[in-house]
């Protein structure tokens, strides 16, 4: 359908791009926190605490910005959210102990709650079932490319910002940077973004009607009626899938607040030398490998229509792969086990959005998918605080990247419940 063809080209770059800024937004404090927790003089445990402190806003506050986005249309929530957090972002610039750090995290996600499973029932609206794991994959490869592309500009910014625009520390120019691109394509959301495929300009008046009539009617076929919030939020299937989310991100936000640090450590454990933006170089390795390994992975998915075992497989090799990561002796090596591992992390998440989309839809796919990605996401707060909390306990970050690897095969062994799915469906 070249109607299909038209959303992908026009939506996905672009949404790609708002979740690009957004993801870097929230994870750069990983490579701030090289010189910010000593100018700050904050612990290992303080900071995963302010790393993590992030997703309490963005809990309390996801489901229901989900369910606003749904009534209200994308277009203006969306760029609600963007601008809000591009402000909270570049304000970070000006913390000045603790507290601060602690108040300014909780505030960056109350600004962002409801983003990223907002554009997720957003491409539900666009695209049919046999194509989304593609687009998900697609739209997340913002992801990794945040980190293939901001992890050297995050550390070029530091390494060099110290004393532009008055800035005393390169870390407070770069948050002050780059957070200014959402605020300022947050404004350009509310123009450009059309909320139905009815309301698209681009589409000629038969492709809309024609686009429209087939997401309803593959919905209605699928899915059958329309569930309610309440119904939604206590589905056994939707409490399911938020365990399964947790035990994932668990692994992609370990990866995202400390990967920088263990490189760093690569000094101490492997006699290495590696300057700010070297750092931010091999940071940038594992992602790169990860987003062509996520979209194939989605492909194939999409190809055989099956979901459970490829979001299975994928979080069981990546907990095998940080276990092994443990007792590797050489920093090539634990490179390679870290690449895995984020491939195995990152070619689960696309798959497993289609998980409850085969039965939710409407309303209760907005309150389903909020509550699930809400409750996933609270792993960006425990695994950062149990990480930074084990490092400071035993000095080193293995104890940590065990509990990755038990959270990650948790996650794999419940997904594999979801062999079947559809309307009449039950977990196994």
């Amino acid at each position: 359908m070249r109607a299909v063809r038209a959303a992908t080209v026009r939506l996905v770059p672009f949404l790609g791009l708002l979740y690009l800024l957004n993801y870097l937004d929230r994870v750069n404090v990983g490579f701030a926190a090289l010189t910010m927790n000593a100018d700050l003089g904050i612990s290992a445990a303080a900071y995963g605490l302010g790393a993590g402190l992030f997703f309490i806003g963005y809990f309390l506050f996801e489901v229901p910005s989900n369910i606003i986005l749904h009534r209200v249309g994308a277009r203006v929530w969306i760029a609600r959210i963007m601008v809000t957090w591009g402000i909270v972002a570049s304000a970070t610039a000006f913390i000045r102990d603790e507290v601060g750090f602690y108040v300014v995290r909780v505030l960056l996600g109350v600004a962002e709650a409801g983003f990223f499973p907002g554009i997720v029932l957003y491409l539900t609206y666009w695209f049919p079932r046999a194509r989304r794991a593609k687009i998900v994959a697609l739209f997340f490869l913002a992801v990794p490319l945040s980190s293939v592309l901001g992890s050297p500009v995050s550390t070029l910014l530091m390494q060099y910002g110290d004393g532009v625009l008055g800035f005393d520390a390169g870390w407070r120019f770069m948050f002050f940077v780059e957070g200014l691109p959402s605020v300022l394509l947050g404004v350009a959301v509310f123009f450009v973004l059309p909320n139905r495929p009815r309301d698209a300009r681009w589409l000629a008046p038969d492709e809309r009607t024609a686009l429209q009539s087939a997401i309803d009617a593959e919905d209605a076929r699928q899915v059958g009626g329309e569930v309610g919030v309440r119904s939604a939020l206590t589905n056994p299937r939707v409490l399911a899938l938020s365990v399964v989310y947790f035990g994932i991100v668990f692994g992609l936000y370990v990866l995202a607040f400390f990967l920088p640090q263990v490189v760093k450590g690569f000094e101490r454990q492997f006699d290495t030398t590696l300057s700010l933006a070297g750092i931010g170089l091999v940071t940038a390795v594992p992602y790169a490998f990860a987003a062509v390994a996520m979209v194939l992975w989605a492909r194939h998915s999409d190809r055989t229509g099956e979901r459970a075992w490829h979001v299975a497989v994928a979080a069981f090799v990546g907990a095998v792969a940080i276990a092994a990561a443990l007792y590797l002796d050489s920093p090539l090596l634990v490179m390679a086990a870290i690449t895995v591992c984020a491939i195995g992390v990152f070619a689960a998440i696309p798959v497993f959005w289609q998980l409850p989309n085969a039965f939710l839809v409407g309303v209760g796919a907005a309150a389903g998918i909020g509550l699930i990605n809400s409750f996933g996401n609270l792993a960006g707060f425990a695994g950062p605080y149990l990480a930074g909390w084990l490092q400071g306990v035993t000095g080193d970050f293995r104890a940590g990247m065990w509990v990755v690897a038990a959270f990650m095969a948790l996650a794999g062994a419940i997904a594999l419940s979801f062999r079947r799915t559809g309307p009449d469906s039950t977990v196994d």
